[in-house]
């Protein structure tokens, strides 16, 4: 992540005290009804034979709630005007967003889920943007994806100071399964699950987690971000984290 303090750390007093931002998620369901118009054969043929006898017959609907799927949504860091951290012939808002739309794809191809993106093409949006999109959708979990900076090495993630429940359970789902499949593909040093007053975190209204895929500076990290089969490995990880943590 490109640490501009303004923009990550803005609003810098939190927006909430005590144990930090609520997280139940029962405020935010993960499913919406719909109505599902449905019809059989004997219905039909009801219908019909009624008609024949001479009745005046209303359309016969059987409806029934038809569950959507768990809202995941997804942000790829930076974009547009902001490119992030730039570094090695890499640039940052290009990575997050490639991690991000993949996946999007390996959910959607994999589990019964709604997946929204901040952003799906190299776009500027505000800090405010993001997380007010994501409440107003009454997303069920918010995952922002970012390339670390300055000089590390490896993997770390993060959520928003003294969340427990399951903000704990997303960042912990999330954090050993994008781990898993970086080292599917090459050594990754584990660089832990931290905490930190990033806004996507704190004033998001669900869940949150924001994801630090290696360092863009560090040359050997450099490298594996170069290697397609990485970027999806790491995408697969963040997509498995999801669906482990929603129960699919």
């Amino acid at each position: 992540m490109y640490l501009d303090i303004d923009m990550y750390y803005s609003d810098a007093v939190p927006a909430r005290t005590g144990m930090g931002r609520p997280t139940a998620a029962s405020r935010h369901p993960y499913f919406r009804g719909e109505v599902l118009m449905i019809g059989n054969s004997s219905m039909r043929r009801r219908t019909l034979l009624a008609g024949a006898a001479g009745f005046l017959v209303a359309p016969l609907v059987a409806g029934t709630a038809h569950a959507a799927g768990p809202k995941v949504y997804l942000d790829p860091g930076h974009g547009g005007t902001d490119p992030g951290a730039v570094a090695n012939g890499l640039t940052e808002k290009a990575l997050t967003l490639n991690i991000a739309l993949q996946t999007r794809n390996i959910l959607l191809a994999n589990w019964a889920v709604d997946v929204r993106m901040s952003r799906t093409s190299d776009v500027t949006r505000s800090l405010t943007y993001r997380t007010d999109d994501a409440n107003a959708w009454g997303a069920a979990l918010f995952v922002s994806i970012h390339i670390n900076a300055g000089g590390g090495n490896g993997f770390e993630s993060y959520r928003y100071p003294g969340t427990t429940g399951n903000t704990a359970a997303l960042h912990s789902a999330v954090h050993s399964r994008v781990l898993s499949g970086m080292r599917s593909v090459s050594s990754v040093t584990d660089r832990g699950m931290k905490t930190a007053n990033f806004h996507v975190l704190r004033e998001t209204a669900m869940p949150a987690v924001l994801t630090e895929n290696l360092f863009i500076d560090t040359v050997s990290n450099a490298n594996l971000l170069k290697n397609a089969a990485f970027i999806t490995a790491t995408a697969r990880g963040h997509a498995n984290g999801i669906a482990a943590y929603l129960g699919l």
